[in-house]
């Protein structure tokens, strides 16, 4: 019964974070450039500062911490996203996975984990600067898929916005307040 209200907990927090998106989003530096790219720029760039505040925030010593032994670590939530975004934006900018950092074990301590987790988001970084209006069609080899450059930068904001609201429920369980809802 437990791990049943933890599931609805996680779920109602993913729900929860799709619905705040706007909120997290308007974080990030104002921008006056319009248009699709700038729309998913300004999303990444909301997230992406979450995402790293989450992860500063908890304590090294909460980053085994997991609300029921079925659901992942806070640690593992980071290295999943730490590993999606390699994938996705070194797709986008054909960085060969071999020449890609290595993600560290979930039992690794805080500061590696955040060092690849910001290596990260400095390959997702170079892909979305290079996202254009123009651009967005472009096709890329994925596995046995294509995937289009906006299918792949909108893919990783919607894949951190899940991940996040999952790091900020972690948090609000240690009773520490997420990033987008700080006053």
């Amino acid at each position: 019964m437990c791990e049943v209200k933890i599931m609805r907990i996680v779920w109602m927090a993913c729900a929860f974070g799709l619905a705040v998106s706007g909120v997290a989003f308007g974080q990030a530096p104002a921008s006056t450039a319009t248009g699709p790219a700038a729309e998913a720029q300004r999303s990444y760039a909301g997230l992406k500062d979450n995402i790293l505040k989450s992860a500063d925030r908890m304590p090294a010593e909460s980053f085994s911490f997991r609300p029921t032994p079925e659901v992942r670590t806070f640690a593992r939530v980071l290295n999943h996203v730490t590993e999606a975004q390699l994938r996705t934006c070194g797709t986008a900018n054909h960085t060969a996975p071999s020449s890609q950092p290595k993600v560290p074990a979930e039992t690794a301590e805080k500061p590696a984990i955040i060092e690849a987790l910001k290596a990260s988001f400095a390959e997702c970084d170079k892909a979305f600067a290079a996202l254009t209006d123009t651009n967005l069609t472009e096709m890329f080899d994925m596995g046995q898929t294509k995937r289009s450059r906006v299918g792949l930068m909108w893919g990783t904001v919607s894949h951190d916005n899940e991940q996040y609201a999952t790091l900020a429920l972690y948090l609000r369980l240690k009773g520490l307040v997420p990033p987008s809802s700080e006053k």
